[in-house]
């Protein structure tokens, strides 16, 4: 079964860990400033994708370092476009400078989920990315709304879907500040993975870097997806 696997990158400074990461993906969604990373991270991990030949992508977040840009900020839609438009400028600076391309746009943490259910955010984040390259993909949260906004603004998009967090009834992620809201089981996670995939709900799934036992989760996404076929 053909299906993108993605992971969050640049965010952690164990460079050997994101090295491992790289092993298990085709995308690798890169922190650009706001929540995380810095010229250094962002070089770092565009190298690695590079020489793996996994996609890169931007991973802006709202610009809260302190709080790893987990938790909503109060900023205006043109301070949401503003901020995800300068730090796409800033990792897009950086992997021009090693030969390489962004392909695809991953709003990170609060902004993401935000996004999921607010217009007006989704359509900042739209129009930041339009202003970028309206070529570019953008990822969002498979069945929001969001995904027909950035359709209707002449985005292309791929609808997201986690192996490594758990949902609520409404196809909302659980809040992280909730037990059981990360999945952090191989095999669940992998399980999961392969029937977001089955059901033709998602285009590309995610297992966060942070997540605990990251590597061996995305381990067993890929198998199970390869052996899918």
């Amino acid at each position: 079964m053909t299906i993108d696997l993605n992971c969050d990158m640049g965010e952690l400074e164990d460079a050997a860990h994101e090295a491992a990461l790289m092993e298990y993906v085709s995308s690798a969604n890169i922190a650009c400033g706001g929540h995380a990373g810095d010229e250094e991270t962002m070089e770092r991990t565009a190298r690695l994708a590079l020489a793996r030949k996994v996609n890169i992508g931007a991973h802006p977040g709202y610009p809260d370092r302190a709080g790893f840009g987990r938790v909503a900020m109060p900023l205006s839609a043109a301070g949401v476009e503003c901020a995800v438009w300068e730090q796409i400028g800033r990792l897009e600076a950086v992997v021009r400078r090693l030969g390489g391309a962004i392909a695809h746009v991953k709003p990170h943490g609060a902004l993401y989920n935000v996004a999921a259910r607010n217009r007006e955010t989704a359509q900042a984040i739209g129009r930041a990315v339009a202003r970028w390259n309206p070529r570019a993909t953008l990822f969002g949260l498979a069945g929001s709304p969001a995904l027909d906004l950035w359709r209707e603004m002449g985005l292309p998009v791929a609808a997201e879907a986690f192996a490594d967090r758990r949902y609520e009834p409404d196809g909302s992620l659980r809040s992280r500040s909730l037990p059981g809201a990360l999945i952090t089981g191989p095999r669940e996670a992998a399980a999961q993975a392969l029937r977001f995939a089955r059901e033709g709900r998602a285009q590309t799934i995610c297992v966060h870097g942070d997540t605990p036992g990251a590597v061996e989760i995305l381990k067993a996404c890929r198998e199970a997806l390869a052996g899918s076929h």
